[in-house]
């Protein structure tokens, strides 16, 4: 069994696809599954099951996996200890980040960093708070970066920037014309909200607490995974949203959304590293720049 093979299996059981897996690998499908039919044929163990077009996992192959990702996180922690001892002259940093950081607020930082350490290697996995903040907990993130509340003792959370929260509709929306919007009104109209683990949605009902609403009342016309997938629907007249300005910024400016008169309390985005791992020199520059 080699680290490549263990890469090449996790790569796949995340994706349930070998081409979309070889692809995002830059490996042929036809390397992907001779990689893959090696480990089932060395331990005699089926790791997944062919259904039509598609793979899942078996009962063993679930169990494989967590095992998987283990080990090459422990290589990958492995390989990060080596570089540290280059200093920045070598490097890599593993970062995750929900949505909004990770397309709004973190690429300028990301650009200032890379152009001040050109040895340090970046990447960066964009998720909802609540898997970001199992990415560092796990440590298969260094660092994190999210919108959202975290509760893990595990994690060193610390503020890093604010982030103005607001009301938007579409153009049409009766909301539009700018009207002072009361808590009573928050019912009467439909919503287009972010996924179960989000930020920005958790955010959104705490408003709908504190204004003495059930979030039950609220009439949820679509649930969506994307900040743009939001904006787009409200543009069309979906309904409303609380999202950033960040996200709303363009729209604002053109007049696809406008801001309804209804007070959004701002944010903070925080960035979360565990609190017993080692941070490398490449993490603690990072936090450093961003005021972790």
């Amino acid at each position: 069994m080699t680290l490549e093979q263990l890469r090449i299996f996790v790569a796949v059981a995340e994706r349930e696809h070998v081409t979309r897996a070889s692809v995002d690998l830059n490996l042929t499908q036809s390397a992907t599954s001779a990689a893959v039919s090696a480990l089932e044929a060395r331990y005699a163990t089926k790791l997944f099951d062919r259904i039509g077009r598609r793979i899942v996992l078996t009962d063993a192959g679930r169990l494989f996996l967590v095992e998987a990702r283990a080990v090459l996180a422990r290589a990958s922690a492995a390989e990060t200890v080596l570089a540290d001892l280059a200093g920045l002259r070598k490097g890599r940093l593993s970062l995750s980040a929900s949505q909004t950081v990770a397309s709004y607020w973190l690429p300028p930082l990301m650009h200032r960093y890379i152009k001040r350490y050109p040895g340090v290697t970046v990447a960066l996995d964009i998720a909802n708070t609540e898997i970001v903040a199992a990415a560092v907990h796990e440590g298969a993130a260094d660092i994190g970066v999210v919108e959202g509340e975290v509760d893990d003792a595990q994690l060193v959370v610390t503020p890093v920037a604010e982030d103005e929260l607001v009301l938007v509709v579409g153009r049409d929306h009766p909301w539009a014309d700018g009207r002072e919007v009361s808590s009573g009104d928050l019912a009467a109209t439909p919503w287009v909200l972010r996924e179960y683990g989000s930020g920005t949605r958790a955010i959104l009902e705490a408003v709908i607490a504190r204004a003495g609403r059930s979030f039950d009342d609220l009439e949820i016309a679509m649930t969506l995974s994307s900040n743009e997938a939001v904006r787009a629907a409200v543009e069309a007249g979906a309904g409303a949203t609380v999202m950033s300005k960040l996200v709303a910024a363009s729209a604002l400016a053109t007049g696809a959304l406008a801001l309804a008169g209804f007070a959004v309390p701002n944010r903070r985005f925080y960035a979360l590293r565990h609190r017993e791992r080692h941070v490398t020199q490449a993490a603690a520059a990072f936090l450093d720049l961003i005021g972790g």
